[in-house]
């Protein structure tokens, strides 16, 4: 079933997060909150609810929120520029020599956002995507930049991808001014709260707003899809910063905001403390995060789902797939199957079975109350261990029939995108399985394909697996990439390739290069 795309984008990348925390030096953070009188209060008025300025609160909780900056190294595929002419060689020479690819060059890269201390010994909590480097990067230096203008080196503690969370160390001082975590499930839509962090590299900046919902579910998926939402401006650079309650609290972390050009429009996004505390705990104290995993592939009940099933709209989860030899397949369950409860929790739009599941220990075993042809009937199952992001990544990669992937900038080799307008990944068991290729098979598959390249115009596609490039077996992406440049160093204008689409025989396709 082909997937809704929102007009305005969920945006992630160095915004602001909301975490609950109290306040600075061990002292609680206190702020006078203006008050009605009890006698003239009624059912239909409301206490008030904002000091008439923020401005104690933000004396005490800023001193706590800092500035993360980090350096990267990105790593960029340097190709011979003389390749085919009579100076290809001088090339390689003053390069090192060989007539494969050149040595990969180096380029710098930086990260700009948010977070705050929860100890005096220095330990930051922020956003995993603040710091986190990409495929081709590698970390070098985290500067964490005081309020006052102190900077301080810091080391990278732990991170989680799924739930971006992130902790670091500074490596040095332990008499820092802190903020706690406080409880996030006490939030009530209407209540205040102030965001503070580091939006556009301007400095601490502070804005104030209200809780709009306590449980978001922005339908992006996920284990941890589950927010909560303000109308407090969050701007590019806030992600990790705290969302504070007017106790001084944090009770989220900033994370992302919908929006149609990358700029707060009311709408962002906090990391709920009663999730982030505990990770943030496990963090800290070096322990891996396991969470639960079933195994299956899962939509939402929308209303056409409801009405041919009989069903409430927000009750259930429709189960699309089952992975082999998963928790959910060793249980029973089954493509078409409707989730209704899982260990005894029904399973809504703000209580996804992605979440209740990852919340659960592998290993455990629990009831699942399904609904299948009209028949309610409960399965045992023994939850599973979820996988890295990355893995499933790899395991999603190939798991929608979607032949029409756009080509994303960085997702696979730059040179081989130029030179013949694919993109290529390395065959893994799982992608081969994902394919219902042969077990064993070697080559590359291909995820995207430019339609104004020769292979495009040729027919390759999405999901067809390279075996050979000019009768030379292909095992890896770097094997592609060193058949193309010894192919252009011969003067040849096109690659033979020896291509396989799954279910169908091998068969030669000539493919000019770019």
């Amino acid at each position: 079933m082909n997937k809704v795309r929102y007009v305005y984008g969920l945006t992630s990348a160095l915004l602001v997060g909301g975490a609950t925390i109290s306040l600075v030096t061990g002292q609680p953070a206190g702020a006078q909150v203006a008050q009605n009188d009890d006698r003239v209060m009624s059912q239909v008025v409301p206490r008030a609810g904002a000091p008439a300025s923020f401005a104690d609160l933000t004396e005490q909780l800023q001193p706590a929120v800092v500035n993360i900056a980090t350096r990267q190294r990105v790593e960029v595929q340097s190709r011979n520029p003389f390749q085919g002419t009579p100076f290809a060689d001088l090339f390689n020479r003053r390069r090192g020599g060989g007539n494969g690819p050149t040595q990969p060059q180096t380029r710098e890269a930086q990260s700009l956002g948010s977070g705050f201390i929860i100890s005096a010994d220095g330990f930051v909590v922020t956003n995993n995507h603040v710091v986190a480097p990409n495929e081709r990067a590698t970390l070098e230096e985290i500067t964490i930049t005081m309020p006052d203008g102190t900077e301080y080196e810091a080391e990278l503690v732990g991170a989680d991808a799924a739930s971006d969370l992130a902790v670091l160390k500074i490596q040095s001082g332990n008499d820092f001014p802190f903020v706690k975590f406080g409880n996030s499930a006490e939030a009530r839509v209407g209540d205040w709260v102030v965001a503070i962090g580091n939006p556009f590299g301007l400095g601490g900046t502070v804005t104030s707003g209200i809780v709009s919902a306590v449980l978001r579910n922005t339908g992006q998926g996920g284990a941890y899809d589950r927010y909560i939402q303000t109308d407090a401006s969050i701007n590019r650079g806030n992600s990790g910063g705290p969302l504070f309650d007017m106790q001084g609290n944090v009770i989220g972390i900033n994370n992302a905001i919908f929006s149609p050009s990358g700029g707060s429009v009311g709408i962002g996004f906090a990391i709920p403390a009663e999730i982030a505390a505990p990770i943030v705990e496990q963090l800290k104290s070096g322990q891996e995060i396991e969470r639960g995993f079933l195994g299956v592939s899962i939509q939402p009940i929308t209303d056409d789902l409801a009405d041919s099933l009989g069903l409430q709209r927000n009750r259930g989860e429709f189960v699309q797939s089952v992975q082999d030899d998963g928790a959910a397949d060793a249980a029973g369950i089954q493509a078409g199957d409707v989730v209704l409860k899982i260990d005894g929790k029904d399973v809504t739009s703000e209580q996804s079975l992605s979440f209740l599941v990852a919340n659960i220990a592998p290993g455990t075993q629990i009831p699942i109350e399904l609904l299948r042809d009209g028949q309610r009937r409960t399965v045992n199952a023994t939850v599973g261990k979820r996988p890295t992001e990355a893995e499933l990544r790899q395991q999603q990669m190939f798991s929608e029939d979607d032949d029409d992937a756009q080509m994303e900038p960085g997702d696979s080799d730059g040179f081989i995108e130029e030179k013949l307008g694919l993109q290529v990944v390395d065959l893994t068991p799982e992608i081969i399985r994902q394919l219902r290729a042969e077990e064993g098979t070697t080559g590359v598959a291909i995820t995207a394909v430019d339609p104004n390249s020769d292979a495009g115009r040729k027919g390759l596609r999405r999901r067809d697996i390279i075996l050979s490039a000019n009768y030379q077996d292909i095992a890896s992406v770097d094997d592609l990439r060193q058949i193309i440049t010894q192919a252009e160093a011969d003067d040849r204008d096109a690659l033979l390739l020896r291509m396989q689409r799954p279910g169908q025989p091998a068969r030669y396709l000539p493919v000019r290069l770019r």
